[in-house]
């Protein structure tokens, strides 16, 4: 039988990081149809103050599920070194000890996140018309958060190990579940934004449950024997150590969005409906260079565990073509159909106006959004633990201050909402630059 991973180590990097990324980025996409759907089907069939309810929770659910997150990523590119190393006891063992983490962690968080969502909301001046809506909204993300945590794990594994199939082919049958019964519970039976939320959680389990049970068929690493379940401190204390900064890095980008979802409170609820409408095309946006990132990582990982400098090196050069072919695309798209696209979201036409007019903004940015992708990738992949945090905290100060600056001080009014997240962006990706010329490019550079 297949066993579906892949070695890195040799062969075309090209070939490698393209292969590896087209089924990650149908599947990260998939996976934003979760929410994107939510959205579609509230926005159009409930009401604009609906889709407003939803978008007051993006990023208190993201805070949590990145908390989460992270752990797993680092765990997965432990796997993915040693993998690399053809260590296949340890490939065992980081999988084993990454799962007891990821057990706990979600249970943990949401747990809190159930209990606290009313009071977070209240302190990012949520309006009250929304704020019943938005927090029933959170808890049930929160019930949810340890299956997508576990799905989000166990396709990290699998990442690391070279398939990027598997987790996608259970995440379409998941969506495509998630869409039908947001139809039947919202549009049909008329049960609002609860339909869509009780929607989502029964389809982060079904993705959960079944990629588990089909991991544990098709491949080797995941059919675990009893000597496998060993705990180890040192196992575990690496996958902290790595996973930690990363799971720190997307929870102050987190907060630092709570920041901004603050500003954009202050507006009202046209502004909040078309940052909602905005946010999730730009979660889709953010995708492609999500897949290249994590393929470079898993990439990356595998040939610096294998000791093969001159390929890691390689695989950001190419890296770097393969996000400016991609960026040129995606900004044509926005500056192009960018009214078209916020549509699909809401008919109210002042909202969609205004989501237009900011997706043709930050689309002006993505060069710079590409790079923060690329080289956080390759410097994720050799294990470079302080990055993550380090750039985590540049964007944290950016997004609490360039709104409230260009929006208040600037007189940009609700535009500079879009405006700030460009330049955040900016400001990331030059960090991102300096960190791999100052730590990496030494290293790996061939000479």
């Amino acid at each position: 039988m297949k066993d579906n991973t892949t070695d890195m180590t040799i062969g075309s990097p090209v070939r490698h990081i393209l292969i590896f990324a087209l089924p990650a980025l149908i599947g990260n996409i998939f996976q934003q149809i979760y929410n994107i759907a939510d959205s579609i089907i509230v926005g159009r069939f409930v009401g604009p103050d609906a889709l407003a309810a939803v978008g007051a929770t993006a990023s208190i659910t993201f805070l949590f599920f990145a908390l989460c997150n992270g752990i797993s990523g680092g765990g997965g590119i432990i796997v993915s070194q040693f993998f690399g190393a053809r260590d296949d006891d340890n490939v065992r063992n980081c999988i084993v000890n990454t799962g007891f983490i990821m057990l706990l962690v979600p249970a943990a968080f949401g747990t809190i996140g159930y209990i606290g969502s009313p009071l977070i909301l209240r302190i990012l001046d949520t309006p009250a018309d929304i704020l019943p809506d938005a927090s029933m909204y959170i808890r049930y993300m929160c019930i949810g958060l340890l299956f997508v945590s576990l799905y989000n794990y166990l396709a990290a594994m699998l990442r690391a190990l070279g398939d990027s199939r598997t987790p996608l082919y259970f995440l379409i049958f998941s969506t495509i579940l998630n869409v039908g019964l947001d139809i039947l519970f919202v549009y049909i039976f008329e049960m609002g934004i609860r339909g869509a939320a009780i929607a989502t959680v029964i389809s982060q389990f079904t993705a959960m449950f079944s990629c588990g049970i089909y991991a544990h068929r098709i491949n080797p690493y995941f059919r675990l024997k009893k000597k496998d379940f060993v705990l180890s401190a040192s196992m575990c204390k690496r996958v902290i150590k790595l996973g930690v900064p990363m799971s720190l890095q997307f929870a102050l980008i987190s907060i630092s969005a709570m920041a901004v979802q603050r500003v954009v409170n202050s507006y009202g609820t046209v502004v909040i409906a078309a940052f909602t409408a905005t946010n999730r095309i730009e979660q889709l946006i953010h995708q492609p260079y999500t897949t290249l990132g994590a393929s470079l990582a898993t990439f990356c990982g595998q040939n610096y565990g294998a000791r093969k400098n001159e390929r890691v090196y390689e695989g950001y050069k190419k890296g770097l073509l393969i996000m400016v072919v991609l960026t040129s695309f995606m900004i044509l798209g926005m500056q192009l159909f960018g009214g078209v696209i916020t549509s699909l979201f809401v008919t109210d036409a002042e909202v969609i106006k205004l989501g237009a007019m900011g997706l043709r903004i930050t689309s002006l940015f993505y060069f710079a959004l590409g790079v923060i992708y690329v080289v956080r990738g390759v410097l994720t992949g050799v294990g470079d633990a302080f990055f993550a945090l380090f750039n985590g905290i540049v964007e944290v100060i950016g997004r609490f201050t360039l709104p409230i600056l260009m929006t208040k001080y600037m007189g940009m009014g609700e535009t500079g909402i879009w405006v700030s997240a460009g330049v955040v962006w900016v400001l990331s990706g030059a960090t991102a630059w300096y960190r791999y010329f100052t730590f990496l490019h030494r290293r790996i550079k061939p000479l």
